[in-house]
């Protein structure tokens, strides 16, 4: 009994004593439990149900559904990127960091909310590996890419969880800007072979 009463103290402690309190109450923040239900499924389905499910299906014509997936990614991050940029011009760098703003002014709150919105879009980018078992583009799912989209969204928790604004802005937007042109270009290269040449920036990338 003792020891159950302890992990309960240890989880009130951790889960809201140290937490910051101006996001306690907003979507998936309070506790662990629906993010971990949410990546489980994720897990569970990009590793299990789904290609059990496609099994001996063809693979789904999704491109009208990716395009708007694609363009709603842009707008996603494009509004982060912003956010970023703007915290860059209008807040004070001082011991080599962007400090947490922990008050409940307009302009802290308007900080916070752009971390939970890195946190959302996070979740959002889940549909990624979810798109390629529709598809069976099995090959595109290494076990980098499911890392990858996994602890993403549990950065992201944390940040909003415990330290909503500060540097976790001006970081998140340079992560938001990246998307900006990765999705730009998903959703041009989705066009067609006619829209290849549009792409010729691509090397200039990736070289």
């Amino acid at each position: 009994m003792a020891v159950v009463q302890r992990a309960m103290q240890g989880y009130k402690y951790v889960f809201e004593e140290l937490s910051d309190p101006r996001t306690k109450d907003w979507w998936l923040v309070a506790g662990p439990g629906p993010l971990l239900t949410i990546l489980a499924t994720y897990l569970y389905f990009c590793t299990k149900a789904g290609p059990k499910y496609m099994k001996d299906k063809k693979p789904y014509n999704l491109k009208t559904v990716v395009m708007v997936y694609n363009v709603f990614q842009i707008a996603l991050s494009l509004f982060m990127t912003i956010i970023g940029l703007t915290y860059l011009f209008t807040e004070t760098y001082e011991n080599k960091c962007y400090s947490v703003d922990y008050s409940e002014s307009p302009r802290a709150m308007k900080w916070a909310s752009g971390v939970w919105w890195f946190f959302f879009a996070k979740i959002t980018e889940l549909l990624d590996t979810v798109f390629f078992v529709l598809r069976k583009k099995d090959r595109q799912i290494s076990f980098l890419h499911l890392h990858h989209h996994t602890i993403m969204p549990i950065i992201g928790w944390i940040g909003v969880k415990y330290a909503a604004g500060g540097q976790a802005v001006p970081e998140g937007s340079i992560n938001a800007f990246i998307h900006v042109v990765m999705y730009t270009y998903y959703l041009i290269s989705g066009l067609g072979p006619q829209y290849q040449k549009y792409l010729w920036w691509k090397k200039h990338l990736t070289t």
